[in-house]
């Protein structure tokens, strides 16, 4: 065999440390604590890799005895340092104590042989992600371990039931998809095939629940449940780059600061290995034969380089050495373009709109120093967007975030007015009104005529063409897109978009202003979604397929979404947060727009809507909510 003893790494994303998803789970089972008699007992790890070494790691601290096994003896004596200096740390805490550190050490012990799995009543292969491999230490496990042994498999992305079918137990065989770091990620995917038995899975499941990890049941179809959402999230990045829409900083910034993850695309396909995600694709692609699934071709032409991420010291981004996390500048550094071309003064702001997002953006504007008339149809309206702007600027008070003197200076600097024409002398004009076209041109027909020469007038569309909005005016050059993100005053990102007819200065102009409100302002094209919606909305998209396809329920997706990829919301949270109406129209604009059929809008959305289930404001969605 080729070297089968290495795991391969694990795609997933950690969830941060502190985090409520961390703090939220069930207790470990106590350090040395004898697992429960109706549970696996001895635990053999084939492959010592990362991901090996944490899975022994889990099994070992709970109490198990451990059997690792790998060819290299280098790589088991690295996996025995691994565990001295994570039980020396958790003695250092408190949370062991000697005793029980000596007694874990004693527990895993590493064989270069698999004749050493024959005592294992549970034995997990976590070599290398290639089928032949695989399958050649399956088929001689279940020669070698006894025949009440359960045998699992760390794949991803290959077929769990071909494999089980290559051996004589396949009634114990099952997926066992732990997520990197082991030790610190709470979701486990336990992967049953139509040939395992129910006692084979309710054992391993209770296993899991022992070791303080969420164990979500998956059917077996490539990328589960985790990985399926993620990687065709991560493709649809990697080709957004290549098309150069984007940079690959302001790509991996996009997704930082407007959708909350601790990790970008880019940089996420880094830490995965640029290889192992074309596998992964590629086995995807094969099941689906969707496009969203077939490995860019930057994945494919990184790979053939050796340019596979962090391992390697270069993928999307160039590293300080093989293994470093530490991103060093190279040819793709974006220079300080924007410091050539000098932006326009801006003092005074007009913001059009009275709902939330105006209102926002009127505060923002105001707390950074900007005088701001705050616009809208009717004196009423006007006077309702203030109070909620007051509202919003009290509870900052309370929670320490302003003074009562910064809160009156904002205060002060806000104009309520009924009628555009307050927006004579604004250097910047900011509409947020519906996401309709004709009636943001019609605004911005009016903006044209009321606005003196030279005012930078900015829509905040998150899906509707810029230059059509532009072209509406006899100006376009003065017209660029700003899209603010909800809650305005408390998210960091701008999506800074122009159009082919934008000016620099007029672009250079709202970049400055956006580092003068705090904000990072990332640039994009002019077509729908721009960077973030174009990413998030299929990910949305293909969870909804995932229920509609009756694969896996709301709740089991929510929570891997959640544990095993370090989002803050499932898809569906965010869904029936959002918005099912306007999740629709968004994904109706991508299709639309992409013709790519991976897009079309699932048909359970669809007759979610059609029946008026919205999500939080209807009070149903996906879940039922409790009105008022």
């Amino acid at each position: 065999m080729d070297r089968p003893f290495t795991s391969s790494p694990s795609p997933a994303l950690a969830v941060p440390a502190g985090s409520p998803q961390a703090a939220a789970r069930p207790a470990a089972t106590s350090p040395g604590a004898a697992p429960a008699a109706n549970l696996p007992s001895v635990i053999a790890v084939v492959g010592l890799g990362t991901m090996g070494t944490g899975i022994a790691e889990v099994m070992t601290r709970a109490g198990h005895e451990v059997i690792g096994i790998d060819l290299s003896d280098a790589t088991a004596s690295r996996a025995v340092a691994v565990l001295e200096r994570s039980t020396a740390r958790a003695v250092e805490r408190g949370r062991i104590s000697p005793a029980e550190r000596t007694d874990a050490l004693a527990r895993f012990r590493t064989f270069p042989e698999l004749q050493a799995a024959a005592d294992a009543d549970l034995v997990i292969e976590v070599v290398d992600e290639r089928y032949d491999t695989k399958r050649d230490v399956l088929v001689a496990l279940d020669r070698i371990a006894k025949p009440s042994a359960v045998l699992a498999t760390g794949t991803n992305a290959l077929s769990v039931t071909r494999l089980a079918a290559e051996t004589t137990r396949p009634d114990r065989v099952l997926g066992l998809h732990f997520f990197t770091p082991a030790p610190a990620m709470k979701l486990v995917e336990v992967v049953s095939t139509v040939l395992t038995s129910p006692e084979t899975t309710q054992s391993v499941t209770e296993l899991v629940r022992s070791l303080g990890k969420e164990p979500v049941p998956v059917g077996d179809r490539p990328g589960f449940i985790a990985d399926g959402l993620l990687f065709g999230y991560l493709n649809q990045a990697a080709a957004m780059y290549e098309a150069r829409y984007a940079t690959r900083e302001d790509i991996d910034a996009a997704m930082r600061f407007g959708c909350g993850l601790p990790m970008g695309p880019l940089a996420l396909l880094d830490l995965i290995g640029v290889d192992t995600a074309t596998t992964v694709l590629d086995a995807m692609y094969e099941a689906t034969r969707d496009r969203l699934h077939a490995p860019s071709p930057v994945l494919r032409q990184l790979t053939a380089a050796g340019l596979l991420g962090r391992k390697s010291g270069r993928g999307f981004y160039t590293y300080e050495a093989p293994g470093s996390a530490v991103v060093v500048a190279d040819a793709e550094t974006p220079a300080d373009r924007h410091a050539r071309v000098s932006g326009r003064v801006v003092r005074t702001v007009g913001v059009a709109g009275s709902g939330t997002m105006a209102t926002g953006i009127a505060e923002v504007f105001a707390k950074a120093g900007f005088d701001v008339a705050l616009a809208a149809r009717t004196p009423e309206k006007a006077g309702q967007a203030v109070a909620r702007l007051t509202t919003s600027l009290d509870r900052s008070v309370a929670k320490g975030r302003l003074t009562r003197e910064q809160r009156d200076e904002a205060l002060a600097r806000v104009t309520p007015a009924a009628s555009y024409d307050s927006f004579a002398d604004a250097d910047l004009v900011v509409e947020a009104v519906t996401e309709d076209l004709f009636v943001k041109q019609q605004l911005f027909r009016m903006f044209d005529k009321v606005c003196k020469p030279g005012a930078v007038l900015a829509t905040t569309t998150s899906s509707l063409p810029v230059v059509a909005i532009a072209r509406a005016t006899d100006r376009p050059q003065d017209v660029v897109g700003m899209h603010f993100f909800n809650p305005a005053p408390a998210m960091k990102l701008v999506e800074v978009v122009r159009t082919v007819l934008t000016a620099d200065d007029t672009h250079a102009t709202v970049r400055q202003v956006c580092g003068t409100l705090g904000k990072h302002a990332v640039d994009c094209g002019d077509r729908a979604g721009f960077i973030v919606n174009a990413l998030l909305f299929p990910y949305l998209n293909n969870a909804v397929k995932m229920v509609q396809d009756h694969y896996a329920s709301v709740d089991a997706i929510d929570a891997a979404m959640k544990l095993g990829g370090g989002y803050p919301m499932g898809p569906f949270e965010l869904l029936d947060v959002v918005g099912l109406d306007v999740s629709l129209a968004i994904e109706q604009v991508l299709h639309e727009e992409f013709r790519d059929p991976g897009l079309a809008p699932a048909p359970l959305l669809e007759h979610l809507v059609s029946a008026g289930c919205l999500g939080r404001k209807t009070g149903r969605g996906f879940r039922e909510y409790a009105r008022g």
